[in-house]
């Protein structure tokens, strides 16, 4: 007998850590592996940071606090959402999670019945729509292809709204292809939506902060304020200040909902770790000099991976306003074989004969629901991403 629930097989792995185990099974093997794989940035977390998580301990801050966050983040929250955004939230207008990923499960747990009908833009990240599926929605994918920048059209989005649809997920910048919407485009979004009352909107605004070449980050209830009772404004601290593994998400919206996803999180983890919470406080009242420090630093890096790539014939890579991945189309590829032997009919293929043939970890396009494409985290130092791009080059210079 399988004792594995019928809900549980609807989903998959996380395509972006089976890519890291394979690469770190390599390594551990004794290959040289270059990992471009994980979208976590190579800083250390801040010492003010880390001073205020050890004074946590310290002070004995170490017991349970309330299900979604102490009052003090809560705050810290909303005057964060006040400063960076313009919108006016207040502490019982917020959830505050065990990293942005349990925010998102939790808001779609609180709210999706079966048959509910959920909009993600493809490219996607990749939990989306498994998240979508393990709460009883089902995923609708909109493409938004290199054509556009791998940003969704206005029609696009008007032509996959039904009755039944009841969010739609926006993220920008964008999860794995840095695309950025500007506020005029991310208005002619907000414009459809406003057409259709029933429709709410997930934001996932984890890459704020990460933008380039004077590019300036909007969300949809600050552009359209109409929005604002229909939206969860979901952001965290796990990339602008380099605290993956601290793991504290956060969001805004409208009571109801806040008050739904409490109830899911006081049944499942309880509250988030009381030491990252003091942490993150002091990461989003303290000093945000850092930020544009390490963001010259990412663009330094993209403009270095982005030169590689474009040397390269059969790659196709445009330019990302923000996030820290560029999304190169390997279009120009397909049908050709490795050295290795490899028979190049997918990105899948691509991708795993680059791994063991040339020892460079990418992730493939299909697992973001955009083929034919790679995935390139450049969050890792100069160093190892000439390296790659010297390696990517040869690979495909091989190629026959």
């Amino acid at each position: 007998m399988n004792p594995l629930s019928a809900t549980l097989s609807r989903v998959k792995p996380s395509p972006t850590m089976a890519i890291s185990t394979l690469a770190q099974e390599l390594k551990a093997a004794g290959r040289d592996v270059i990992g471009l794989s994980q979208g976590e940035p190579d800083f250390d977390t801040p010492e003010n940071i880390r001073a205020a998580g050890i004074r946590a301990i310290e002070e004995g801050k170490t017991r349970y606090t309330a299900a979604d966050g102490i009052i003090e983040l809560k705050e810290a929250v909303c005057a964060k959402f006040k400063r960076d955004n313009a919108l006016d939230y207040a502490p019982k207008q917020i959830s505050v999670g065990t990293g942005g990923k349990q925010i998102l499960y939790n808001a779609l747990m609180a709210t999706l019945n079966p048959g509910d009908e959920v909009i993600i833009p493809a490219p996607y990240w990749v939990s989306y729509p498994d998240m979508v599926l393990l709460a009883g929605g089902e995923p609708v994918f909109v493409e938004a292809g290199i054509e556009t920048g791998f940003k969704l059209t206005p029609e696009a989005l008007e032509a996959a709204i039904t009755p039944k649809t009841r969010w739609f997920i926006f993220n920008s910048p964008s999860n794995p292809t840095g695309a950025g919407y500007a506020w005029d485009e991310l208005k002619a979004l907000t414009d459809v939506l406003m057409r259709h009352p029933h429709v709410w909107v997930l934001t996932d605004d984890m890459y704020e902060h990460l933008a380039y070449d004077g590019f300036v980050f909007c969300t949809p209830a600050q552009v359209e304020p109409g929005l604002y009772d229909r939206t969860l404004t979901c952001n965290g601290v796990s990339k602008a200040y380099a605290m993956t593994g601290w793991r504290i998400g956060y969001a805004g919206g409208p009571e109801v909902l806040i008050g739904g996803m409490r109830k899911i999180q006081s049944q499942s983890t309880s509250n988030p770790c009381t030491i990252s919470q003091w942490a993150a406080v002091e990461a989003l009242t303290g000093t945000q000099e850092f930020i544009p420090a390490n963001n010259a630093v990412f663009k330094r890096r993209r403009d270095l991976v982005l030169d590689g790539l474009r040397a390269i014939d059969g790659i196709d890579c445009p330019t990302p306003e923000g996030a820290f991945y560029v999304y190169p189309s390997i279009a120009g590829l397909i049908g050709k074989t490795s050295k290795g032997g490899a028979r190049i009919d997918s990105d899948e293929v691509f991708a795993t004969a680059l791994l063991e043939e040339a020892g460079v970890a990418v992730v493939f396009g299909a697992a973001f629901g955009l083929s034919p494409a790679f995935r390139v985290s450049y969050a890792t130092s100069d160093e190892a991403l000439k390296e790659a791009c010297t390696r990517i080059a040869e690979f495909c210079a091989a190629l026959t």
